[in-house]
């Protein structure tokens, strides 16, 4: 079992809701080696959250 850990920056956005999905497969080339696993996200921003959701526009919409 392997396992593996990078402190990626995003960057600056405005209030409201985001799409971050692009930006952070962007900055990890390394899930390429991986065929199953779990991501853990921590977001070091006193005043950010983070959702996950289904990748479907309609869920978006909603």
């Amino acid at each position: 079992m392997s396992w593996y850990q990078k402190e990626i920056t995003l960057s600056p956005k405005p209030r409201g809701f985001h799409l971050i999905t692009n930006e952070i497969i962007t900055n990890l080339d390394e899930l390429n080696n991986f065929k199953i696993g779990l991501a853990h996200i921590f977001i070091c921003h006193t005043s950010a959250s983070l959702t996950l959701d289904e990748e479907d526009a309609e869920v978006r919409s909603t």
